[in-house]
C-alpha cells in the first residue's frame, strides 16, 4: 500500500492572513493534481513567525484565534473541497485564555487534530502545549505532530513513536540562525538572498550547506531512522525578520533516507509516494520493540545544573 504526500516551503508574509491562506490553497491544488493525499506547510505559516516576538500584548491577541476560528476554517474547507489532508501552523487562542504556537491537520471529512509546540520560546506570553499529539487516519496508520524544537528533544520522537505514530509531521521554521555553538548553524547574510537571481550558486550553496541542509542531515534523519516512521518536513524560505530560512522541504522513509527534497531559493512543493510495507520490519521498528523500559528511569530525572522549563524556553533563540 502507498500513500501520497507532499510538503511545502513557502516565505509567508508577517500578520498577513489573507496572503499566506492563499498560497495554501494554491498548493494545496497543486498537491491535489500531483495525487497526494496529505499536503504539510510550515510553522506559523498563516500568521507569519520571527516578528511575533517583536509584538506586545495587543498584537498577539489581535493575531491570535481559537482553533474554531476563521483561518482554520478556511484550511478545513480546502481539505474538504480537494479531498485532501492538510496540516498549517497558526497562534491558537486556547479556551483557556492562553496562547499556543500551534499546528492544526484538518481532514476531508471534517475531523481536526490540533498539536501545541511543547517547547515554545516564541514569546513569554506564548505557552508551551503539554501532550503528544497522535492520531489515526483513513489511510490506516498513525500520525503524530512534531513542531520545530519539539523535534531536535529527542525524547519527543520516541514518545510520539511509542504512541503509535508511524508518519511524523514536521513543520519547521528554521536553518541560518545564529547558535553559540563554534559548530552551530551562523546566519545566512541577507544581502546573499537579495542577490539569490544575480549569483545563484551563491544561495544554492548556503541552502545546501553547513547552515541549511547540512545541519539537519547531522539529526533528522535519525528521528525517522530511529523510531521507524516516515518524516514530512517543511519549512519558511528566504527572510524572516533578521534570519534566512533555508527551506529544504523533504520527505524521508523510516529508514532515514530521503525520497523527495528541494534547495530550491523559492516557494516550492516536493511530493512522494510512501511505501507503507517498510514500516513492520524496518531497523528503527525492530529496535522499538527490542526496548527495556525498566533501565529508562534516568531519562525522566533533570540534571544537575541544567537549565529549569522557562529559562531554557526563552534561552532558545541564542542557542539553537
Amino acid at each position: 500500500m502507498t500513500l501520497t504526500v507532499s510538503t511545502v516551503q513557502f516565505q509567508h508574509r508577517a500578520s498577513d492572513k489573507a496572503y499566506n491562506l492563499r498560497r495554501i490553497a494554491d498548493f494545496t491544488g497543486e498537491a491535489r493534481r500531483a495525487g497526494s493525499q496529505l499536503v504539510v506547510f510550515p510553522e506559523m505559516c498563516i500568521t507569519g513567525y520571527w516578528h511575533v516576538p517583536e509584538l506586545d500584548e495587543a498584537g498577539l491577541a489581535a493575531l491570535a484565534e481559537p482553533l474554531a476560528g476563521p483561518s482554520i476554517g478556511a484550511v478545513a474547507e480546502l481539505a474538504r473541497r480537494h479531498d485532501i489532508a492538510i496540516g498549517a501552523g497558526f497562534l491558537e487562542r486556547g479556551d483557556d485564555g492562553a496562547l499556543y504556537n500551534a499546528y492544526a491537520v484538518c481532514l476531508p471529512d471534517g475531523a481536526l487534530h490540533c498539536h501545541r509546540k511543547l517547547h515554545a520560546f516564541e514569546h513569554k506570553l506564548i505557552s508551551s502545549g503539554d501532550r503528544y499529539t497522535v492520531f489515526d487516519t483513513p489511510w490506516g496508520i498513525r500520525a503524530g505532530i512534531l513542531i520545530c524544537w519539539d523535534n531536535n528533544l529527542i525524547e519527543n520522537a520516541r514518545a510520539t513513536a511509542l504512541l503509535g505514530a508511524e508518519l511524523l509531521i514536521a513543520p519547521h521554521q528554521t536553518g541560518g540562525c545564529n547558535s553559540v555553538s563554534p559548530h552551530g548553524m551562523k546566519p545566512i547574510p541577507l544581502k546573499t538572498w537579495a542577490r539569490r537571481h544575480d549569483d545563484p550558486a551563491a544561495i544554492e550553496a548556503a541552502i545546501r550547506g553547513p547552515n541549511g541542509r547540512e545541519w539537519l542531515m547531522r539529526w533528522l534523519p535519525s528521528r525517522a531512522h530511529d523510531n521507524g516512521l516516515f518524516l514530512v518536513f517543511s519549512n519558511g524560505i528566504g527572510p524572516d525578520e533578521d534570519e534566512v530560512r533555508t527551506g529544504n522541504a523533504m520527505i524521508l522513509d523510516p529508514y532515514g533516507r530521503i525520497i523527495a527534497e528541494t534547495w530550491a531559493a523559492a516557494d516550492a512543493i516536493v511530493t512522494a509516494d510512501l511505501d507503507l510495507g517498510l514500516l513492520d520490519r524496518c531497523t528503527g521498528q525492530r529496535w522499538i520493540r527490542g526496548r527495556r523500559p525498566e533501565l529508562y528511569g534516568v531519562l525522566t530525572e533533570r540534571r544537575e545544573g541544567m537549565l529549569g522549563a522557562r529559562e531554557a524556553r526563552f534561552s532558545e533563540r541564542a542557542t539553537r
